[in-house]
């Protein structure tokens, strides 16, 4: 018994990102049309290629806090920053997309994911103190912060004129 409840928290904390991704793709896929009907960069890449790379960042990242939450003892007063910096990557992480396909705010989607970049870097730091393999996890992550910001920004300035 102590062998399967010892992989409950690692599933856990594996699983965790991705209940956000479930919970925002119902707004992606409602406003689709409207994201269609924006100016688009030829060089994005297809819509459906999101998906799954979401999955895959999101289940990376969570095996990554596992471990860093595995090696600091669980919740103590030694995981509070490098956990509390990941949490609140995450919760803006999550908001994105309500603000970006929710609220059709391109520009405030842009800062959204300035800000997600920088918890998420600083994050990393974070966590390299603690367990390099956990932090080596969040690489993928911060190059695709990087790209999707790029994107956003093509997509605010191609669309900047455009009415509401």
């Amino acid at each position: 018994m102590q062998i399967v409840s010892s992989w409950i928290p690692a599933v856990g904390f594996t699983i965790l990102p991705n209940i956000g991704g479930f919970l925002t793709a119902p707004i992606v896929k409602r406003e689709m049309n409207w994201y269609r009907s924006l100016k688009l960069p030829p060089w994005r890449p297809p819509n459906w290629l999101f998906g799954p790379v979401w999955g895959i960042l999101y289940t990376s990242m969570g095996y990554g806090s596992y471990l860093v939450w595995r090696d600091l003892g669980g919740f103590n007063e030694k995981s509070f920053a490098p956990l509390g910096l990941y949490v609140g990557q995450l919760a803006l992480n999550w908001s994105w997309t309500s603000i970006f396909f929710g609220q059709h705010k391109i520009k405030l989607g842009l800062g959204v994911l300035l800000l997600i970049t920088g918890a998420a870097t600083a994050t990393t730091v974070s966590w390299y103190h603690v367990n390099k393999t956990a932090a080596s996890l969040m690489y993928p992550y911060i190059a695709w912060l990087a790209f999707a910001s790029l994107l956003n920004y093509r997509i605010w300035k191609d669309n900047c004129d455009k009415k509401k």
